[in-house]
């Protein structure tokens, strides 16, 4: 941090020569002087680095006073205006935040009459793996002590049958060790119910993250008015930029809040002229977000690694400073380190491409240090730099795969290789997955949508400015031209600015990420709502817009301040005119969200069936059963494991054309006592015909044999799950029907074969 705090006149290392000569008029050497006063200049200024922060901080305000005076504004009226923008800003961030959680908290009272249900109709609301989260933070809470709780977590046995797993490890269960330290310790037994407490907290981190999107646009633009604007397109485009109305305990609601506040204090730290103590903040607001997003989600480091590499390209055009970026990639190593010991030696995050990018950043930092003097050398070595580091990137990812042993997601580079069209496979759980809605590329409705609330043309006309602008910064580094150590509203160069660089990389890549995978959508909409609102109301996008053109009709300046108060005005009123009566219906409608047939089986499953009994049907539906009744299930929505995806796939044969003995042998390996058939999946009638659980089936077991466009299909058995209705032998020597209603048939797995003819 010492050498982060450095005075406001600091320059690149590229320029230390331009800096010098003005130091060399200050001390009576002449204008041509030699090189031994080139020498004193360059000392006389690495002397003035060396001062430190406190004197940095008491010059900058003097140096303000005098160009004050020279306007005729007194110093007094500016701090009072500045304290009056930053208050009215930062209490528009806040109340917008508490808006959104409040208008989150009402919605979901009205869609699914929350407070007029029972326990056990409020925990069916949670599907499949959102139920596996809340069934382990109700089991917290009941534990007889906290590190009673942690322990029978960590050592699991009693969830899925013959399976011990360390359900904090697996299931990044950190959120609900937190939400039940703070349930137990603020005395909220008795003031409010566990499930209204849980689910306000995931609402309150939402009210965050649209308070650091609000905080970002806001500190790109220098407007707050940027950040109404944010938060209006977030609201409206609900849908595309959260999945909060499906799945609220789910890993990325509660982590992606930290990830807003990360990339708002990183924003704010790769500002140029950025006093000591707003530089110290954003340092350690980046510090602790990173490490907190990290602990959140299993996943973080994938789009850590994105945003590593967005500062990366940063980096090598030479467009921040080089030691606030290495001092983010510090941050990533401690952050990866510190993870890799709290989360019981995770060798996930040590096989990890965020790990092998910065270590390999960090290992050739001195050659880039050597590289920006600007000459044509140092130019033809960064291409090799960059050559270097995805070299040495992959050479140590490679061998960290090697000598560390782990257990990293095979499964998900099989997939991106049928994904991208590389290889075929007939695996079940692949083509499961590529099925998909998540995993499958947008679709024209989500176009449609963005296009008709406004976002997207104006994300589209940001983004191209931005881009063009950046690309102008690019080609005059190249040409070995300096950038500028304050770059005015008047130079129109907006591509200048490294934050604003860093958000267009990002975007770039985020968008291609979701362009790929629909639910990317979720990563990347947010910060399309934000960087749109950031340009339609930042002076500099418009002057710099105007610079291209060669404006002399009117006076540029002038009119890029009344384009970025007007334009998003005009786009605030006609949001509210036609989206403000639909968010309010949406408010006042009452929804009723009932599913009597789930009710009727959890209740007959609490009430009748053993308490050492095993369950075995498909994984979305364990979930629920272990979160309503908490028996023990042969399965789980997990998708991290091998082994509980190979379950997963044993236990969905129950829906193939397999006979009773196979289906009996399989469920019996896995100790299951009852046997559950769901009506929906049996006779599923999906909108895409090779999508549907049974078809996938028949292809992994070689009962549909495709050619020229036609299928084929021979088993010499029936599927199962109809035949198993029919009630005649030899499925009835195998299972016996002791329950039913119009959506689940529950069969006993009989211990004891009674072969009937």
């Amino acid at each position: 941090m010492r050498e982060r705090c450095r005075p406001r006149g600091r320059r690149e290392a590229g320029g230390e020569a331009a800096a010098a000569a003005p130091l060399r008029e200050q001390r009576g050497a002449p204008a041509g002087g030699g090189r031994r006063a080139m020498e004193e200049g360059a000392a006389d200024l690495r002397q003035r680095r060396k001062q430190n922060c406190t004197e940095s901080d008491k010059m900058a305000p003097e140096e303000r006073n005098k160009e004050n005076s020279k306007l005729g504004r007194s110093p007094k009226y500016l701090l009072i205006q500045r304290f009056a923008k930053l208050f009215f800003g930062c209490l528009a961030a806040v109340t917008s935040g508490m808006m959104y959680a409040v208008y989150l908290s009402t919605y979901h009272e009205r869609k699914f009459w929350f407070s007029s249900r029972q326990e056990l109709e409020r925990e069916i609301t949670f599907q499949g793996d959102s139920a596996i989260y809340y069934s382990f933070y109700k089991e917290l809470l009941k534990a007889p002590s906290f590190e009673r709780g942690v322990y029978e977590l960590t050592h699991n046995n009693k969830t899925i049958s013959l399976k011990t797993i360390n359900a904090v490890q697996q299931m990044t269960l950190y959120p609900e060790l937190i939400a039940s330290v703070l349930y137990q310790a603020s005395g909220s037994e008795e003031v409010i119910e566990p499930v209204y407490f849980y689910i306000g907290i995931v609402f309150g981190l939402q009210g965050i993250y649209v308070t650091a999107l609000f905080v970002t646009s806001w500190v790109m633009s220098g407007t707050w008015l940027a950040g109404m604007l944010t938060v209006a397109w977030f609201i409206i485009n609900r849908t595309d930029t959260t999945r909060i109305d499906y799945s609220i305990p789910s890993r990325e609601n509660w982590a992606l809040p930290y990830f807003a506040c990360q990339v708002a204090a990183l924003t704010g730290y790769l500002k140029k002229n950025l006093n000591c103590s707003a530089e110290k903040f954003c340092y350690l607001l980046v510090s602790a977000s990173t490490y907190t997003f990290m602990m959140m989600w299993e996943y973080s480091h994938y789009l850590l690694f994105v945003q590593a590499v967005s500062l990366f390209l940063l980096d090598s055009f030479a467009l921040a400073q080089t030691e606030k970026v290495h001092e983010v990639y510090k941050i990533y190593l401690f952050s990866l380190l510190l993870g890799y010991l709290l989360q019981f030696e995770n060798s996930a995050l040590l096989v990890s491409p965020l790990l092998s990018l910065v270590a390999a950043l960090m290992l050739s930092k001195c050659l880039q240090m050597n590289m920006k003097k600007g000459t044509f050398l140092s130019r033809l070595l960064k291409i090799m730099y960059i050559y270097l580091v995805l070299t040495i990137t992959l050479t140590l990812n490679f061998l960290l795969k090697m000598f560390v042993p782990h257990k990293e997601n095979e499964h998900l580079l099989k997939f991106l290789e049928v994904k991208l069209g590389l290889n075929t496979t007939k695996n079940f759980t692949m083509n499961w997955l590529l099925c998909q809605e998540s995993l499958q590329a947008p679709s024209q409705d989500f176009f449609l949508r963005l296009t008709q609330s406004s976002l997207l043309p104006f994300y589209i006309l940001v983004l191209i400015i931005c881009l063009f602008s950046v690309t102008q910064v690019i080609f005059r580094r190249i040409c070995g031209e300096p950038l500028k150590e304050t770059v005015k509203l008047e130079d129109g160069r907006i591509g200048e600015r490294p934050e604003i660089v860093y958000h267009v990389i990002h975007t770039i890549l985020l968008g291609s990420l979701a362009m790929c995978l629909e639910g990317m959508k979720y990563l990347w909409t947010p910060y399309v709502c934000m960087l749109a609102a950031f340009g339609v109301c930042s002076p500099e996008l418009w002057m710099t817009l105007f610079k291209w053109l060669r404006l002399k009709a009117v006076h540029p300046i002038l009119l890029a301040l009344i384009l970025s108060m007007a334009v998003p005005t005009i786009i605030g009123f006609s949001l509210w005119k036609e989206f403000f009566p639909r968010i309010m219906s949406e408010l006042s409608e009452i929804q009723e969200f009932y599913d009597p047939d789930t009710v009727e089986l959890m209740t007959w499953i609490k009430r009748q069936a053993p308490v050492a009994a095993v369950f075995a049907g498909s994984p979305q539906l364990m979930g629920v059963i272990k979160l309503c009744t908490g028996w023990m299930v042969s399965s789980l929505p997990i998708y991290n494991d091998d082994d509980l995806l190979k379950r997963n796939e044993n236990i969905y044969q129950i829906y193939s054309k397999r006979s009773a003995e196979d289906i009996y042998k399989i469920l019996t390996s896995y100790k299951a006592n009852f046997l559950i058939i769901e009506d929906s999946i049996c006779n599923e009638v999906g909108p895409v015909r090779g999508c549907r659980v049974k078809d996938l089936l028949d292809i992994a077991n070689g009962h549909v044999v495709c050619e020229e466009g036609d299928s084929y299909a021979y088993s010499k058995y029936g599927r199962f799950c109809h035949e198993i209705k029919m009630n005649y032998s030899p499925y009835v020597n195998y299972f016996t029907r002791v329950y039913w209603n119009r959506s689940y048939f529950v069969y006993r797995i009989n211990t004891v074969i009674s072969f009937q003819s």
